[in-house]
């Protein structure tokens, strides 16, 4: 096993492992750590949405940040970047979250929900196996949202001076920043606990890359499974060490923070898949491209956070319930607006035979 695959099984292996342990120290079930859910949180604890069961500055994102931000710096790795279609990003962030929270879940989520015997995660994984799929026919066809260009240095660093705003918040309390009382906002491990797993696991998937969307993506394009071996990893040691505390669960039925509906489940992923294939990352990936200075990403993870706001002030999101109709319409049309960024986004044949990239 080269040096390559050996760091992106340790990152699967160790996020695998410390999300199991955030739950035992507080985190809700199956939701040791989970990209989008969290994002969602610090949503609702700034008071951009009003849903007080999912409110609270989640330090398990600030550490992400941090970590890949510090590692970034020691490896001179850090480049500020961006200009390629920005705003085209925000969008597809948007809509990935829109299906991410009727899914209730991140690719990273889906895993741990699967590892802990909630079947309903497999078939959310494949449903975002066949938005990836989808998104890497727009990819052969010539799909691009063009290139990224140098930035002033300055710009590279405004998202973690977010994030570090963001832990100020958080240690501060003040008045306007939301807490839940109850419901999986509530549920949170010790935050320094939480923002060391972060911070260990923003340095890991800063060095080894890891994504799951971008591994199903090399998988279907190139055969190449490096990326996707530290997904395994994660499945592997968050269900060994859920086996062995008794947190593995079996079944469709009474899973925490999950509903049973397959279609919504599968389609939700889908959107959420063939987005992130077309950003080029999962929100995992957004966030440590952000750390190391792109401005493209950070203003896709803004475009997430807007699509928690927009999901839970308009009552889209999936909750243990179900999907509510709201939120079946607003996955069926990000499907469609993915799929007209993507055929906006090919080259177009004109005269003579000569092909031109629309949007680049």
């Amino acid at each position: 096993m080269n040096s390559k695959r050996v760091l992106v099984v340790a990152a699967g292996g160790t996020l695998g492992l410390l999300a199991v342990v955030l739950v035992a120290m507080g985190n809700p079930a199956n939701m040791g750590y989970c990209v989008a859910c969290f994002l969602r949180d610090i949503t609702g604890g700034l008071g951009l949405h009003r849903a007080a069961p999912v409110q609270y500055i989640r330090p398990e994102i600030i550490g992400l940040v941090l970590g890949a931000f510090l590692a970034s710096q020691a490896t001179k790795e850090f480049r500020p970047i961006g200009g390629s279609s920005s705003f085209t990003r925000f969008v597809l962030g948007f809509l990935a979250m829109i299906g991410m929270l009727v899914f209730l879940g991140c690719p990273v989520r889906a895993v741990l929900r699967l590892a802990g015997g909630d079947l309903n995660a497999g078939v959310g994984l494949l449903g975002l196996g066949a938005g990836v799929a989808i998104g890497v026919q727009f990819l052969k066809s010539g799909f691009s949202l063009g290139r990224a260009v140098p930035q002033q240095k300055g710009n590279g660093y405004i998202f973690t001076l977010f994030m570090f705003l963001l832990l100020i918040l958080l240690l501060a309390r003040p008045s306007f920043i939301f807490f839940s009382e109850k419901g999986p906002g509530s549920m949170h491990a010790p935050v320094w606990a939480a923002l060391g797993a972060g911070l260990v696991i923003g340095v890991l998937a800063q060095r080894s890359r890891l994504c799951m969307v971008g591994g199903i993506r090399d998988f279907i394009m190139f055969r190449d499974a490096h990326l996707l071996y530290g997904f395994v990893a994660i499945f592997v040691v968050a269900l060994v060490v859920n086996l062995a505390v008794g947190a593995f669960k079996i079944g469709f039925a009474g899973q925490p923070v999950a509903h049973t509906d397959g279609l919504w489940n599968f389609l939700g992923m889908a959107l959420a898949g063939w987005a992130a294939v077309l950003l080029g990352g999962c929100p995992l990936r957004q966030l440590v491209a952000a750390a190391e200075g792109n401005t493209d990403s950070a203003l896709t993870v803004m475009g997430i956070i807007f699509g928690a706001a927009v999901s839970h002030n308009f009552g889209l999101a999936g909750s243990p319930t179900g999907v509510p109709v709201g939120g079946q319409i607003a996955v069926i049309l990000g499907l469609i607006a993915v799929f007209i960024i993507g055929c906006a986004n090919r080259p177009v044949a004109v005269k003579r035979g000569v092909s031109v990239g629309k949007g680049s």
